[in-house]
């Protein structure tokens, strides 16, 4: 009996070995891009979601009733309510934003997966390049779930573009760090198209279009990067977002705690909270 259990284990492991082996060559890494090394963002510094618009003029394509909540979130925020940014209540940025890449990205390219590891957040996206199509049924992130394609744009007998489509992101999140926000449904739909320059494959270009219900119409932007090296090895570093202990909510406002451990108010003439449950 136990003779035979190990036996089927034997044959069990030869198995898996063969599949593995046989999905290894399989894989022909001269039919993919070389992606490899290190992405830093281009133009450097870019915190606005479209890079092409100048610093805090993103006339980003809002409804009158998505406009109006932005806007009414800007001046919560400036009367010492929550912010409209919601990474700075340590809700993870998500996708699309951690396409901005402000800090290196990796992208490792696999038989049926590519990855995108982005420094900022600690994001790992995963995207699925197996053929399959979306669930019937899955859980929101805040990544999403994405499916991709590659296609051979320039007929060179080799992949050069990486189309994605990416649904079921989790909210709340926004665009950039003002704030912009998409709507609260969670059913924006955002393709990528991820190639790299015709005449320079060290610059990388990624066209993502949001098609959203909070927006009048499908809002493109193109995100660069520049590759910083093919071989270069990058040092991660862990980012942790951490709280504020001293910061207090109620009713939508911050409040402060004093090394007293007294309630404080974050601006001049703002109201205290609703004292009613103590005498």
């Amino acid at each position: 009996m136990r003779r035979h259990s190990l036996l089927g284990c034997l044959l069990a492991a030869a198995a898996l070995s063969l599949a593995t082996m046989t999905a290894a060559h399989a894989f022909d890494e001269l039919k993919y891009p070389d992606w490899r090394g290190w992405w830093q963002q281009l133009p450097p510094g870019s915190t606005d979601w479209d890079p092409s618009r100048p610093p805090g003029a993103q006339d980003a394509p809002l409804t009158a009733e998505y406009r109006a909540i932005y806007e009414a979130s800007i001046k919560r925020e400036a009367e010492g309510g929550i912010e409209a940014d919601p990474a700075r209540r340590c809700i993870p940025a998500g996708f699309p934003r951690v396409m901005m890449a402000l800090k290196p990205m990796e992208i490792v390219i696999m038989p049926s997966s590519t990855y995108f590891m982005i420094q900022e957040f600690n994001t790992l996206r995963r995207v699925y390049t197996d053929g399959r199509k979306f669930p019937a049924d899955f859980e929101l992130s805040y990544t999403g779930y994405s499916i991709g394609e590659w296609h051979d744009t320039r007929g060179s007998d080799r992949y050069d573009t990486l189309t994605i489509e990416t649904r079921g992101i989790r909210g709340p999140h926004s665009y950039d760090a003002r704030g912009i926000p998409f709507h609260k449904d969670s059913e924006a739909v955002i393709t990528e198209k991820v190639q790299t320059d015709k005449d320079n494959p060290d610059i990388l270009r990624d066209e993502i279009t949001t098609v959203d219900h909070a927006l009048t119409r499908p809002w493109t932007v193109t995100r660069s990067y520049r590759r910083a090296g093919r071989e270069a090895l990058l040092d991660w570093s862990e980012h942790l977002c951490i709280e504020d202990q001293s910061r207090v909510v109620i009713d939508e406002q911050i409040y402060k705690l004093s090394p007293e451990g007294l309630l404080m108010p974050v601006r001049k003439g703002q109201k205290a909270p609703d004292l009613g449950y103590f005498k």
